[in-house]
């Protein structure tokens, strides 16, 4: 036999564990209403997959887990969608929770999932898949993600089955191992699959389960499995003390016992794991015990997740009038179930409908005597007395000295309490503090965190615009100097620019060339008015071409018209600057500077009818154009437009103008517009005279 270990403390509080043991498993009638919330579990709410009037089938998937440390609920039933709100749920708050409520049709129509597989041929990532996706969590209480549990970072030599169930009243573990004593065999193995077959397979059971070790034991003759038994004393059942009875390990404070190399799943998780996997059912049902002495019919149910506590109660035959109080859970860990609405979720254990005997009032407290009973019986080795003070002051730092995380609220301290102090309870409520204070300090770094990153995305921006500003300077200084050096090159340069202005002015025509070249220009238009008129004198009047020569006979006209005017216009420009130069001297001062400002309009005058006409001219001539020429012309204007860009932003730069940016952007605008018309003039090049007349 193997050895075990004794714990710190402990008390022998009475069993009353035959009420429920009389009778078999039983079922509950299918209620009409079953109330799911989204959060069963430790971790993050489940997200619902489903809406008010959908129809679902049993075992579907209705809200999917969010992220890595959460459960996915199923429908228990077949039915319809009736709301997603807040409802009662089984919490020591008595609080509302968002719920999914569904209406059962009573016809038990199973979805059809994927069939069941023998799990030794697949690995143990596919069978940590459909755990997950089965939403098994576990089953003794805690309501730990299971899937997250079969997953530690470290390599595990000792798989624990934890078949205890020390807490009075509760048997929905012993009698699960009596009647479905070769599922939970077979689930262990699944699980041993999974740890890659540890050393070490034990099941730790108290000696006051014998049919239960019975059962088990010539079953795993054959096998791995150890069946270990030990004296029963509460709180046994707890992960670390079964820890410490079975292998004389103590799980340090603060750690995991998957740090020691140990996993240990509840009997219930086992059975779950073995119907997800074997039978490809997820977890939409659970044994729970009903007992106490306001039940006429105390005993184990196998009952639907989402039933209203009611309706299991009534079925149990529950007596309202003598109940004094309706705990969820055992008389040491539970709490008071104050709304019968409140659904069975899949960490509830048990229900105990106490009556006065097994529940007397409570005393009032007393002051503490500092007896050190409670300190005896800690099976953590906490001081409960020194917890208790801490916590009434709402002193956070000595509680956590203290190692309050530590404590399992199993009740131990309050049972032995002679004061009636209720420790766990305040316990309890400073956990609860101190959750909520870190989770608000979690907020409170977070929002630091994003300011902090704000304020310096919004220093290295102001730096890199310094750093800007001072390379345009550095480089204006640059040109400055290069300018300053290259004087005489300058120099040079300019004498060139104006040797090439005296080219220009000496090739511009005098005005009697000018005169003479516009007699030319309306000599020539005469001709071609002739020519076009004799055209169109030939042309009959039912001939299709007369319309055009018409046209053509009218441009001409109108060109000569416009020749016979530039002679005009410069004949009589050069007679009034004759006059002004004669008489100029021979006027006083006074009147020839108002002849000076007449002249000056006249000449405004002049070159303004001179813009008109040569922009009629312009557009005569772009009527006139081929497409290909009016693309070259676009060409030509885009060249010198992109020039003088390119001196501006040269200049800019020079100066190190704040809008540097801008001019560069223009010259990019133009160098791509020049680029698309210089495409076009190439392609209208490319084509051939067929393709031209096509």
């Amino acid at each position: 036999m193997k050895k075990t270990w004794d714990i710190h403390g402990g008390i022998h509080p009475p069993e009353n564990k035959s009420q429920s043991l009389q009778r078999a498993i039983s079922n509950v009638p299918m209620p009409d209403v079953l109330i799911l919330p989204l959060n069963q579990h430790i971790g993050a709410s489940a997200l619902p997959l489903v809406k008010p009037g959908d129809t679902v089938l049993k075992g579907q998937m209705i809200a999917e887990p969010n992220g890595f440390i959460s459960a996915a609920v199923h429908a228990p039933t077949s039915g319809t969608i009736a709301a997603i709100e807040e409802r009662p749920i089984s919490h020591p708050s008595g609080m509302s929770a968002p719920c999914i409520v569904l209406h059962s049709d009573g016809d038990e129509r199973w979805v059809e999932g994927p069939p069941p597989a023998d799990y030794q041929s697949l690995s143990p990532a596919q069978l940590l898949t459909i755990i997950r996706d089965a939403g098994i969590t576990g089953m003794g209480g805690a309501g730990f993600p299971t899937a997250v549990k079969l997953q530690p970072r470290q390599s595990i030599d000792t798989l624990i089955i934890n078949a205890t169930e020390c807490e009075p009243y509760i048997t929905a573990d012993d009698i699960l191992i009596r009647e479905r004593t070769e599922d939970i065999v077979t689930g262990i193995d699944i699980l041993a699959h999974i740890l890659g077959r540890p050393e070490q397979i034990l099941i730790g059971i108290e000696d006051n389960k014998a049919e239960a070790y019975e059962a088990l034991e010539p079953l795993l003759k054959d096998t791995a499995i150890e069946l270990v038994e030990f004296p029963t004393k509460y709180p046994s059942g707890g992960e670390k003390q079964v820890i410490q009875i079975l292998t004389g390990q103590e799980v340090p404070s603060g750690k995991l016992p998957a740090e020691l190399g140990i996993v240990c799943q509840n009997v219930g998780t086992v059975y779950a794991i073995f119907r997800a996997v074997c039978k490809g059912e997820p977890l939409v049902s659970r044994i729970t015990t009903v007992t106490g002495n306001s039940c006429r019919t105390p005993g184990n149910y196998e009952v639907l997740i989402g039933t209203p506590a009611v309706h299991l109660l009534t079925a149990a035959g529950f007596d309202e009038f003598l109940c004094q109080r309706l705990i969820l859970g055992g008389p040491m860990t539970g709490y008071t179930l104050n709304d019968l609405s409140a659904p069975v979720i899949k960490s509830t254990n048990c229900l105990l409908a106490a009556d006065a005997a097994e529940s007397p009032q409570q005393g009032i407290p007393q002051a503490c005597i500092r007896c050190g009973h409670c300190a005896e019986v800690c099976p953590a080795k906490l001081l409960p007395q020194q917890l208790f003070w801490y916590a009434r002051s709402k002193d956070y730092d000595k509680l956590a000295a203290y190692h309050l995380g530590d404590c399992i609220e199993c009740g131990a301290c309050s049972y032995v309490c002679p004061s009636e102090i209720p420790l766990v309870q305040y316990y309890r409520a400073a956990k609860a503090e101190i959750r909520v204070m870190e989770q608000e300090n979690i907020a409170a770094d977070r929002s630091r965190q994003r300011f902090e990153y704000h304020q310096e995305r919004l220093a290295k921006a102001e730096q890199e615009k310094i750093a800007k500003r001072e390379a345009r300077k550095k480089a204006a200084e640059q040109a400055k100097l290069s300018a300053q050096d290259n004087e005489n090159i300058d120099t040079e340069d300019t004498d060139v620019v104006a040797a090439a202005l005296a080219r220009v002015r000496s090739s511009k025509p005098s005005p009697e060339e000018e005169h003479k070249r516009l007699q030319r220009a309306v000599m020539a238009a005469e001709s071609r008015l002739a020519k076009a008129r004799a055209n169109h004198e030939l042309c009959a009047a039912d001939d299709p071409r007369r319309a055009s020569r018409e046209a053509t006979l009218e441009q001409a006209r109108l060109r000569h018209n416009e020749a016979v005017e530039q002679l005009t216009r410069h004949t009589d420009s050069n007679d009034t600057s004759k006059e002004q130069q004669n008489h100029t001297a021979e006027i006083p001062a006074r009147t020839q500077h108002q002849n000076q400002n007449q002249n000056q309009d006249t000449v405004a005058l002049d070159r303004a009818q001179l813009a008109i006409e040569q922009a009629q001219q312009r557009a005569a001539q772009q009527a006139e154009m081929s497409a290909q020429e009016k693309l070259q012309l676009q060409c030509d204007s885009l060249r010198k437009r992109l020039a003088k860009a390119r001196d501006r932003l040269k200049q800019a730069e020079s100066d190190a103008d704040d809008n540097i940016e801008a001019y560069a952007t223009a010259v990019t605008k133009l160098e791509d517009k020049l680029a698309v018309r210089q495409a076009e003039v190439e392609q209208g090049l490319a084509k051939t005279p067929a393709e031209s007349d096509s």
